[in-house]
């Protein structure tokens, strides 16, 4: 059976080292498993975003986006570190989220940011970000800073990381039902017999 895995990735240039890390991960998780994939990035959809804080009302593709987060059997969320936490742009979005989306949903986190330092930017704004929406963080966060990208990175230890994390994403997928999502104006009584 098919899962749905949306990706969610919040940098801000093109191209960007955290859809790179993003797209890693992805391939990692898909990688022997039937996956269907839908990448979000947070750039396009920042009007949106910044529109729909201020009116209360999502856009169609923020809408879009919205419900494919609702309906993922699974989540990676990615986002660059800006003083030493998540960019506005990524908490905003989750801002925006509808606070059952995530209720037990598998979701592997992960950053990027220019040097080494920002790496509990982790553990200490997005595991308890995501802990308050009451998903399920995989144990594993991958952060990349840019010497993980360079060529002294071949020691490997970037992409062990982002095996191990995509693998318990999967794992927790697995132990759950796929997720259903119900229209809450679908007509679920036949017509005839509302008569």
């Amino acid at each position: 059976m098919t899962r749905k895995l949306v990706v969610v990735s919040a940098g801000l240039s093109q191209p960007s080292s955290t859809r790179l890390l993003a797209d890693q991960l992805t391939a990692a998780a898909v990688k022997d498993n039937d996956f269907d994939v839908t990448v979000i990035e947070l750039r396009d959809l920042a009007h949106d975003i910044a529109n729909h804080l201020l009116t209360g009302f999502p856009p169609a593709a923020l809408k879009e986006a919205l419900d494919a987060v609702a309906g993922a059997d699974g989540l990676i969320a990615v986002t660059p570190i800006f003083t030493a936490s998540y960019s506005g742009l990524f908490k905003s979005f989750f801002d925006v989220v509808d606070k059952d989306a995530l209720v037990d949903k598998p979701v592997l986190i992960a950053a990027t940011a220019g040097t080494a330092r920002h790496s509990l930017a982790l553990e200490h704004a997005l595991r308890p970000m995501f802990a308050y929406l009451r998903a399920v963080v995989v144990p594993t966060a991958v952060f990349a800073a840019t010497d993980d990208w360079g060529a002294d990175s071949s020691d490997g230890y970037l992409q062990s990381r982002i095996t191990r994390a995509a693998s318990e994403l999967v794992a927790e997928v697995g132990r759950r039902e796929p997720v259903t999502v119900v229209d809450p104006f679908a007509l679920t009584v036949d017509f005839k017999d509302l008569l």
